[in-house]
């Protein structure tokens, strides 16, 4: 299976406009788009302060906490408490959207898609994971805690390493802690 790492350190840092975090890469379809032309992107983000959520038209965003107690989130006039770590939470990107701290800083993946072109499950796993990347798709699997490694290969995830693979055939990763895969589809 071919497939590329993506190392946790190779990621650069981003300020967000209203200064109330950072935002850091892990992938994005097609690479380098800028954020109004990718069809999917893919990125881990440190929240240091309650503050309203940029609008994203077109878009469907799946958040994850993986670090923190978590999150309020006013979507559209809704509350939607994000609390639980590891729990993938679906919002539309382009519904007015703030979020309060639930107990200090916080780190989410956030899963971008635009609708109508891509796609995302995303799910929390451990142990064996087999990843098959849909015909015009993609699997990006994200190693949550240290020691994920790809059968058959000198691959180990660290925390917060990733690894994507796009239509090859399936391969094996075997996790010791948790992983976020995230399956992503065309169409």
């Amino acid at each position: 299976m071919r497939a590329r790492v993506l190392r946790a350190a190779d990621r650069t840092a981003t300020p967000w406009k209203n200064g109330g975090g950072v935002t850091r890469e892990i992938a994005a379809h097609p690479e380098g788009a800028p954020m109004d032309a990718f069809d999917w992107r893919v990125s881990l983000a440190d929240v240091a302060e309650d503050g309203p959520f940029s609008s994203f038209p077109g878009i469907d965003r799946t958040l994850t906490v993986v670090e923190g107690a978590g999150m309020d989130l006013m979507v559209g006039g809704e509350h939607h408490i994000v609390d639980e770590p590891y729990w993938p939470h679906d919002f539309p990107g382009d519904l007015e959207t703030d979020g309060r701290l639930l107990g200090g800083p916080v780190v989410n993946v956030n899963v971008m898609c635009r609708r109508g072109r891509t796609s995302a499950a995303v799910a929390v796993v451990r142990g064996t994971v087999r990843l098959a990347a849909p015909p015009g798709g993609a699997v990006l699997a994200i190693a949550l805690e240290d020691g994920a490694v790809l059968d058959g290969s000198d691959v180990e995830l660290d925390r917060y390493d990733a690894l994507l693979t796009r239509e090859e055939a399936p391969g094996v990763l075997r996790t010791h802690g948790w992983a976020l895969l995230i399956t992503l589809s065309a169409g």
